[in-house]
């Protein structure tokens, strides 16, 4: 899975990525509304290798997503299979998390963006999910502008966040191909 846009190339996670993408992840502004929160090296190594794996067992995953004019890390993006903590599966969710130095420049929405043409036209996808907590305001946002839609009826509590903290309850987002295309008379 490569893709290209103006700025970014999203691509397979190489050993190169896990120094930059733990800074990432030791940030506690960045993973604000994950749980656990921060990761160590070690956690983000290995959540490097299971991306790895999704991608070589489905043929998409989250990658890396670097910037195209230095190769600058600027963090992970892309299509992965849901758990089973989301109902109604088995969905294809996209998801994103970006270092800090590169927030507020549209690179979320570009590469996004991207990721949801291949979904369409690479993958043949009928539809992608996105979902996040309740209170993570940006990524509900970022969603909305790429114009999935949420309905109340859907939202849930992600059983793996504990019962109590703010992160449970969860936002269910939808896309689907067929939003893309053009209305005919």
């Amino acid at each position: 899975m490569q893709i290209e846009t103006q700025r970014l190339r999203l691509r397979p996670w190489e050993e190169r990525d896990i120094a930059p993408f733990a800074v990432a992840n030791a940030d506690p502004e960045v993973r604000r509304y994950y749980y656990p929160a921060i990761l160590t090296r070690e956690e983000t190594a290995a959540m490097i290798a299971d991306c790895a794996r999704h991608l070589a067992d489905h043929g998409f995953g989250f990658v890396a997503v670097e910037r195209r004019s230095d190769g600058a890390l600027i963090g992970g993006l892309g299509l992965s299979r849901a758990g089973d903590e989301i109902p109604g599966g088995p969905h294809v969710e996209i998801g994103w998390i970006l270092a800090r130095p590169y927030w507020r420049q549209g690179y979320a929405l570009e590469a996004a963006s991207a990721c949801l043409d291949h979904a369409w036209q690479t993958l043949g996808l009928g539809e992608v999910i996105g979902y996040t907590s309740r209170i993570n305001h940006p990524s509900r946002a970022l969603m909305e502008k790429l114009g999935m839609r949420s309905d109340a009826i859907e939202d849930f509590d992600d059983v793996t966040v504990p019962e109590g903290n703010p992160l449970r309850p969860h936002v269910l987002y939808r896309l689907k191909a067929a939003a893309l295309s053009p209305i005919t008379s």
